[in-house]
């Protein structure tokens, strides 16, 4: 607010400020000073095309301080001496011909024979001033510090006292019975208790033309103040004139109301500037996530290019031991070869060096065989490397230097996009028993990221699809999946823009055969399990109930149980079961465990404690149990030492069924898995 209180001529706070006919202001010592001459008897040319006396500016109408046929002259000159370009001149006796410039709108208007007293003094803006230099100036000292008093930030208004920060927390806290006093700002307290004081100071402001007359009326025409004498004496008897109260009113009301349309273009103002605080944020966060997303672009290329590096490097290595191989074994046969020569030539010297010819000619002919077949032998091509020492190797990586010199942002204008899809990794996708691995990965950057992905199998028969996964993770392993079987798998990523589309398609098949073992987490607290699970026995006398680790609900299933020790005749149960079957008894003395349970005379099948098919025929320790599921014909089946024993044992299974165990501690069994399946006697 200070700009608005400064005089435009001297730039400093206004003192005694006027109000000229464009309705600016100065101060009555600058208007005194910007007061020129013009030459006597000389009409300045007029500032509208009309020759009348009218001042037309800002809808103002003429000013009673204007003859009829003046319609005002003056010069405006900027000039560097003055604070506000304004050329100041010192002060002269004001004249008939004179006039003044504003220095804002730069309009010149002529005085009458009262000079500046035909302004009238802008008290408003004089109180306004007043209670601004009060409030700047007031510079209130703690009443409560010791030593160095410093600035007081607050005022109790029940104590009457100016505390700083540290006083007030100690000796004045917003708690207790302290807590209902009214803390307030030295400066409101200084301005509250100088209000009425100043307000009976200020006096009524008077008529400039009557000044024993206090303004009463406003002139709408001509837009002043007026007193009842003006009305009678002067020009404002038929003009529109209003009661000042009024009129005081009505214009303040018009200026709240500009004030509010101002209000609500700053509040716009504050909530664009928030909007832009917000958008130097967004663009911080993209530009570390667009970075981040360059430098793994980037890391990606130089890891290709470093695979592709060993792998070239390899096949270089390769080439060159052939080489050296090659050369090696020549240096070899060579040497060897010239040997036998050498040793051959030196025999035969000293044969000719013999004087025996009846000795000589007895070897002779077998030496000259041995002669030509040693020639022979160094044919052409014999003395000739095999190998050249250059690499018939080449690479060109001119085409690839220039795509990486010509790697460069791609300036498009582009709206968010869902992400592309995936790509399944095949080297890491891989199937064990029967769980699935799956890994996949983006393979462009987007201006979106990612935030998920899903994966989605089939049932392994071909049919719909169903969502296996849902996250951010770019591995998931499936488990429970049925054995023997293909399933189709895809996945497709998606971000806030939408779902993108599926990768293609791979194919993965599980085991052929169930490898599982017992289920140490599902087992009763008397079982013992050892041989990396694949062993149990119990501590207790009475049966106790272990489950295995896979689960069946397709498919034909066998397995077996050796019996490691079998003591005092007990009669351990075997079979499958449902995962939540009672643990505490035998094996299919509920309904949710289908068993044989057999000694070492005989057998019987049992579900839910009924007994059925007595067959004849135990065991013992070293012989064998197989349990054979037939998931597809709903059957189940039981061989002892790869023997079929008793009939087909149960019929109509549905569901899901694990393979379980009964025994007491006079029992140990091995179970072993991954076996073919026999064929039972229909």
């Amino acid at each position: 607010m200070e700009e608005e209180l400064k005089c435009p001529v001297c730039g400093s706070l206004f003192n005694e400020p006027v109000i000229l006919p464009c309705s600016h202001n100065v101060c009555l010592a600058c208007a005194r000073n910007i007061i020129v001459q013009t030459p006597e008897g000389e009409t300045p040319p007029p500032n509208r095309s009309s020759g009348t006396s009218d001042y037309d500016y800002l809808d103002m109408d003429k000013m009673s301080m204007y003859s009829e046929t003046d319609s005002g002259y003056g010069s405006y000159t900027p000039c560097l001496k003055s604070p506000n370009g304004v050329r100041v001149f010192p002060p002269t006796l004001v004249h008939r011909h004179c006039s003044i410039t504003c220095p804002l709108c730069h309009r010149s208007v002529s005085l009458d024979e009262r000079g500046l007293r035909g302004f009238s003094r802008n008290r408003l803006l004089e109180a306004i001033v007043s209670r601004y230099q009060q409030s700047r100036a007031a510079s209130v000292k703690c009443q409560l510090c010791d030593r160095n008093p410093v600035d007081a930030t607050v005022m109790c208004e029940q104590c009457d006292v100016y505390y700083c920060a540290p006083c007030q927390q100690r000796c004045h806290p917003s708690r207790g019975p302290l807590a209902k006093h009214r803390l307030v700002p030295p400066t409101q307290a200084q301005a509250v208790s100088a209000q009425p004081a100043g307000a009976s100071a200020r006096r009524q402001a008077t008529c400039v033309d009557h000044e024993s007359e206090n303004y009463s009326m406003y002139c709408v025409t001509c837009k002043t103040p007026v007193c009842y004498q003006c009305l009678e004496e002067g020009g404002h008897g038929k003009h529109d004139v209003k009661q000042l109260a009024v009129m005081w009113k009505q214009h303040k009301c018009h200026l709240s109301q500009a004030l509010n349309g101002v209000s609500d273009k700053a509040k716009e103002a504050k909530e664009f500037l928030v909007q832009l605080k917000n958008l130097l944020q967004q663009i911080q966060e993209n530009g570390v996530e667009f970075e981040a997303c360059l430098v793994a672009q980037c890391d990606a290329l130089i890891e290709a290019l470093t695979r592709q590096k060993a792998k070239l490097l390899t096949k270089v290595t390769k080439e060159k031991e052939s080489k050296l191989k090659t050369v090696k074994d020549q240096i070899t046969h060579c040497t060897m070869k010239l040997r036998q020569t050498t040793g051959m030539m030196e025999f035969c010297l000293e044969v000719i060096k013999e004087n025996d010819p009846s000795g000589f000619l007895q070897i002779s002919d077998a030496l000259i065989k041995r002669v030509q077949a040693s020639q022979d032998q160094w044919v052409k091509g014999a003395l000739e490397p095999k190998v050249c020492p250059e690499f018939a190797l080449n690479i060109n990586t001119d085409p690839l230097m220039q795509s990486i010199l010509q790697l460069d942002f791609t300036q498009c204008k582009e709206t968010p996009t869902v992400p592309p899809a995936p790509l399944l990794q095949l080297e890491k996708c891989c199937t064990r028993n029967n769980s699935a691995t799956l890994a996949w990965r983006i393979t462009t950057v987007q201006a979106l990221p990612v935030e998920g992905y899903v994966l989605e199998l089939d049932d392994g028969n071909g049919g719909p699809y169903r969502e296996v996964y849902v996250g951010k993770e770019t591995v998931c392993t499936v488990d429970g999946l049925h054995f023997n079987s293909s399933y189709n798998a895809r996945v497709k990523a998606y971000n806030s823009a939408g779902v993108g589309s599926y990768s293609k398609v791979i194919v993965l098949k599980t085991s052929d055969v169930a490898w599982f073992s017992f289920d140490p987490t599902s087992a009763h607290r008397d079982i013992v399990l050892s041989n990396d699970n694949q062993t149990v026995t119990c501590n207790s006398y009475d049966d106790r109930v272990v489950l295995g680790t896979a689960a069946f609900s397709k498919g034909v299933h066998y397995w077996e149980l050796i019996v490691d020790r079998y003591d005092n005749h007990p009669d351990p149960a075997f079979g499958v079961a449902r995962i939540n079957t009672m643990k505490d008894m035998m094996l299919g003395k509920d309904d949710k465990a289908w068993a044989m349970y057999v000694d070492n005379n005989r057998s019987w099948f049992m579900h839910n404690n009924s007994h059925t098919n007595r067959a004849e025929g135990g065991i013992t320790k070293g012989s064998s149990v197989g349990i054979l599921l037939d998931l597809t014909k709903h059957t189940l089946t039981f061989f002892i030492n790869k023997q079929q024993h008793g009939p087909m044992a149960f019929e109509n299974l549905e569901g899901v069924f694990m393979p379980a165990v009964s025994l007491n501690r006079n029992v140990q069994v091995t179970l072993i898995t991954g076996l073919e399946v026999p064929k039972p006697i229909m």
